[in-house]
């Protein structure tokens, strides 16, 4: 294969080389992007209790913040990802990232709660088109067990981010307000869009799907009849309700209900983030040697101990909670490069299609853990243990259903 379109790195295959980025360069944009979702939401967790009291509402409404983010972030993924199936990666992603900054900046500016939900939209779906465009940047590029690594090394690099985010957002509401969380977040989108002037559309012309826009979002209907791909993406995405349950939970939960201050919370916060690093660490060591099979079912029966160790022991003490919910980090932390590896296997085209529908399933599904977590629990700690144990089982259930059908799929052997 000629130099200028492949490159070798070690037996694996570099697809599309960046001029300018680099193989490392283009991981590290990946990367970057992979962090949005984290940053916007876990920089400002600290600061919901005192927006409360700053806007004069209630915690539902603050609430809104965040699940009106996250729902429309996967309105933007379901968008913007068949759109660059037709009209390639590179302009979608200047859009989505405009789109990100100036959503950024005016929730910075936002003088009520309407203005700051209403800017949050704005935000999320630039926020989906630049998650969209990640994912299938690492099918563009990447082949073989490095595409593997690649998404392991990247769902490791999105993980640092819940690590930093709420520690330095607690840090800032000791010097500043809840406004310069926004100001931040505008600087990073504005930084990312940069880096794409220099960045090499991966999608040449004669791949793009021909057609109009509207068909293009057609092609997601096309990926969705694809039972193998559109069941074990359910299955998989079920234990992301839980996690982004415990995001709308834990700011109330260990600020209110273990009464520790905003900085105490964001050390538990980034402790229990720093454990997600190794969910993909896990899965990059069990390549080849665990079968997808079992796999699976580890982390599916690891995900239900954790939610009855948090439904009976969690409420004892904020230690007891962290230990107990740990576990699951882990396990939600490996299956997402784990899933979305075998995910993209079961496509050969309509790559966007098939990363937006990857994206915005977990979103939804994530979406409704934040509703429910916002639910009016009489004891928070309680409440996320039942949410962990009703997704859980959900996701054996349908797994166990997945395996009756007999249906193949590419990449998920016994």
């Amino acid at each position: 294969m000629r130099k200028e379109k492949a490159t070798s790195i070690k037996n694996n295959i570099l697809l599309m080389p960046q001029t300018h980025l680099g193989a490392r360069g283009l991981i590290f944009f990946i990367s970057l992007m992979g962090m949005f979702i984290p940053l916007s939401i876990d920089l400002y967790l600290p600061a919901m209790p005192i927006m409360t009291d700053y806007f004069q509402t209630t915690t539902a409404m603050v609430n809104l913040t965040l699940i009106a983010f996250y729902f429309f972030f996967a309105i933007g993924i379901i968008m913007f990802g068949p759109i660059s199936d037709r009209y390639g990666r590179k302009s979608v992603l200047i859009t989505s990232l405009l789109l990100y900054t100036t959503g950024s900046a005016a929730c910075a500016l936002s003088m009520s709660m309407e203005q700051l939900i209403f800017f949050r939209v704005v935000q999320s779906l630039g926020a989906g088109g630049v998650m969209a465009i990640s994912t299938a940047l690492v099918k563009d590029s990447f082949s073989g067990s490095l595409k593997s690594k690649v998404l392991a090394v990247v769902q490791a690099m999105s993980v640092i981010a819940p690590m930093i985010a709420p520690i330095a957002g607690a840090a800032i509401l000791r010097f500043a307000q809840w406004r310069e969380t926004f100001w931040i977040l505008t600087l990073i989108g504005f930084f990312t869009l940069i880096i794409t002037f220099f960045f090499q559309e991966t999608l040449p012309k004669k791949d793009r799907h021909l057609g109009s826009m509207g068909s293009s979002l057609v092609r997601l209907t096309v990926v969705l009849r694809n039972f193998g791909f559109t069941s074990f993406l359910i299955v998989a995405a079920m234990l992301a309700a839980p996690y982004m349950g415990y995001v709308t939970m834990s700011s109330y939960i260990y600020q209110n209900h273990f009464s520790l201050d905003a900085q105490t919370y964001s050390y538990f916060f980034a402790a229990n983030s720093a454990f997600a690093v190794l969910g993909p660490v896990i899965y990059i060591r069990t390549i080849g040697k665990v079968s997808g099979f079992r796999f699976a079912w580890c982390c599916f029966g690891v995900a239900l101990l954790s939610g009855i160790c948090v439904l009976f022991a969690g409420n004892r003490s904020p230690f007891l909670f962290l230990v107990s919910y740990i576990p699951f980090t882990l396990v939600e932390g490996a299956i997402r490069p784990f899933s979305t590896s075998i995910l993209l296997d079961q496509q050969s085209e309509d790559i966007g299609s098939a990363s937006s529908l990857i994206n915005a399933v977990q979103t939804i599904l994530g979406s409704a853990g934040m509703a429910m977590g916002s639910l009016a629990w009489g004891n928070m700690v309680h409440g996320l243990g039942i949410i962990m144990i009703s997704c859980s089982l959900a996701a054996i259930g349908v797994w166990l259903l997945l395996l009756k059908s007999k249906c193949s799929i590419k990449g998920l052997t016994a």
